[in-house]
């Protein structure tokens, strides 16, 4: 086990690039499956949840060569449908291989997936969908048995915007006779994203983005060389960072449009924030104001892969905040680890209440999950004092050289094995 130990106080100052986004590369990597050519992808973050990712991949008989921050897949000699379960139960993103995977082999088998334990996050949606599309599915001993003859293209309603299953449709339409229609369909960035992945191996997909995507079964699919979108989440907890220590950090490679709601919300503390190109500059010199409310939706609403970091904002803030979470059930699990910071919040049902204190005070605490152990970093980073963060391998699922950026801009943190 490894733990992070930070010296609270320090100013940022300085400029951080912003690697490829986890949340696109992850589906980007379950398609590889669906052609025999090779897919090259730019800017891969090195985090673990993508080396689990390609050890799956790996498993199933796929190629993977790592050049830098690129990663070359191969998956001409693909021969195995079974997704291993010890993986599975680390990486929640191994479920999108359910949809590449009944392409590519008309069967698949997965154990259930793990990941963050963020509250209730069932695959229904995605089983609903896929059977939609002609698969028979049987659930037993903790697995999914997943079998087809043919794949053909039907029209799907989702319950609700999931991205996950979303994304996982789109994967397994692909190669399906006819055409697919998914309505209420997600309509993140990341969703966009793959749609020009997979036109980019010659896939017929439109629309991801609006809400219904349309795709049109093809029969082959080639090889690419690929640069995913930056991520949103990491530019955004990095802004967050700066709001709370001071100092004047660049974020470099961002779509600002992406995370315009967290933008609103930063000048409405009242950060100074300036959009040049494909940067985003955060200037802060003094105690911010509370923002009155936050509320999680799905995108374009506020993310909430960002509530976490900016609950950590407002409780430095001056005056109360109410911060909202609507997707996940238990995604407040730090707040008892801020609490020990000298945070003042009470949580009632999806609702955190914050009234803001002068200073966070350096303290020993948890990661539980991945964003909730980035927001504590953040608050170790604000704090007066000496602040032990553990269990930072959640972190390190979504953070890749996080110390390294961090004592970049001035920042006095570093791993340790304990």
């Amino acid at each position: 086990m490894e733990k992070y130990i930070i010296n609270g106080g320090n100013k940022l100052y300085g400029s951080v690039k912003i690697q490829a986004a986890k949340n696109s590369v992850l589906p980007i990597l379950a398609a590889a499956v669906l052609t025999d050519e090779k897919v090259k992808i730019l800017n891969v973050p090195q985090i673990s949840d993508v080396k689990n990712m390609v050890k799956i991949l790996t498993c199933l008989g796929c190629k993977a060569v790592y050049e830098n921050n690129n990663i070359t897949i191969d998956s001409s000699s693909a021969d195995c449908y079974e997704i291993p379960s010890a993986l599975a139960h680390e990486l929640r993103s191994s479920v999108f291989l359910l949809g590449s995977v009944i392409s590519r082999f008309h069967m698949a088998k997965i154990a259930y997936p793990g990941g963050c334990d963020i509250g209730l996050r069932p695959v229904d949606l995605h089983l609903t969908g896929l059977k939609r599309l002609g698969v028979n599915i049987t659930e037993k001993n903790g697995y999914i048995l997943c079998k087809c003859d043919k794949l053909f293209g039907n029209e799907i309603m989702l319950d609700c915007p999931s991205v996950g299953a979303t994304e996982n449709i789109m994967l397994a339409a692909v190669k399906a006779e006819g055409t697919t229609v998914i309505k209420n369909a997600a309509r993140e960035p990341e969703i966009e994203d793959l749609q020009k992945f997979l036109n980019c191996i010659g896939a017929k997909v439109s629309g991801a983005g609006s809400g219904t995507v349309i795709i049109e079964g093809v029969q082959t699919l080639h090889g690419c060389e690929f640069l995913p979108i930056p991520d949103r989440i990491e530019a955004g907890t990095f802004l967050i960072a700066a709001a709370m220590c001071g100092g004047e950090v660049r974020a470099e490679g961002v779509y600002h449009e992406n995370i315009s709601s967290l933008i609103h919300k930063l000048r409405e503390n009242g950060c100074k924030i300036h959009i040049k190109d494909d940067k985003i500059i955060l200037e802060n010199n003094r105690r911010l104001a509370s923002v009155k409310t936050i509320e999680t939706q799905p995108y374009p609403g506020f993310p909430t892969d960002l509530q976490a970091q900016m609950t950590a904002l407002c409780c430095i803030c001056s005056g109360q905040s109410i911060i909202t979470e609507n997707l996940f059930e238990t995604r407040f699990k730090y707040v008892p680890e801020l609490r020990k910071m000298g945070a003042d919040i009470t949580v009632i049902d999806r609702n955190a209440f914050v009234r803001g204190v002068e200073k966070f005070k350096g303290a020993n605490v948890i990661a539980h999950d991945l964003r909730g152990g980035a927001a504590l970093v953040l608050a170790g980073l604000a704090a007066d004092g000496r602040s032990e963060v553990m269990d930072i391998s959640h972190i390190d699922r979504g953070y890749g050289s996080f110390e390294y950026k961090l004592r970049n801009l001035g920042a006095d943190i570093v791993r340790v094995t304990v």
